[in-house]
């Protein structure tokens, strides 16, 4: 099992390794795209080197963006999948939140393809997916380990301490949700997160604070 883990882990860096050097190249040569992830990170890496008169002791190197490519693609596409899954299977067996999604999004765009801009006035379709990730957040449980003696409320943590929150418990729990904690209803977010919270620390599929992930 080592030894194929070892295998595994050297192919993704070879193949990494090598798409990133191409894609250097074509940007350094103006050849290349740089809206997406890859694209992104170099761009903005060689602004910062450019910035500080090419110095390559700032920036990030090669390792560093490969780990970014490995963590978005590893993480981002199992966690993204779980969430359009289950939007999936809660819209079959709700079919008036399904038709009501449908509408929004067809009165938004038309028959045009929808684009980047305007998701984010589709009000009814973010109501559906806060809902969602509160009924079955991709993550089950946060882990934090404590690396100083830390104070929560009457608690005093020593270092060393690693907590776990259930997310899915916290998300599901009648005192801070209501009666209908279990039940699908994204009206509850009708007001936003805020609102639906009661401005309590109590959906959190993500994270939050300054750790919150990027998705």
């Amino acid at each position: 099992m080592n030894k194929r883990l070892e295998e595994i882990y050297k192919e993704i860096q070879v193949s990494l390794t090598s798409i990133i050097n191409k894609r250097e190249e074509a940007i350094n040569a103006g050849e290349a795209k740089t809206d997406d992830l890859i694209g992104i990170l170099l761009k903005s890496n060689f602004k910062e080197i450019q910035e500080h008169g090419y110095n390559k002791n700032v920036g990030m190197s090669l390792k560093d963006v490969i780990e970014e490519c490995k963590l978005f693609y590893f993480a981002g596409q199992e966690t993204t999948s779980v969430l359009l899954v289950w939007t999936m299977v809660l819209l079959s067996w709700y079919p008036s939140w399904q038709e009501r999604a449908r509408k929004e999004i067809l009165h938004a765009f038309g028959k045009n393809k929808p684009e980047f801009d305007g998701l984010n006035h589709l009000k009814v379709v973010t109501m559906i997916l806060y809902e969602v990730l509160r009924l079955y957040p991709p993550a089950l449980f946060l882990s934090r380990t404590i690396h100083k003696q830390t104070r929560l409320g009457q608690l005093l943590l020593p270092a060393g301490v690693q907590i776990s929150i259930p997310a899915i418990l916290v998300h599901q729990d009648h005192e801070l949700w209501g009666d209908d904690a279990k039940d699908f209803n994204p009206d509850r977010f009708a007001e936003g997160i805020l609102k639906a919270t009661k401005s309590q620390l109590s959906f959190f599929p993500f994270k939050w604070g300054s750790q919150i992930c990027i998705g």
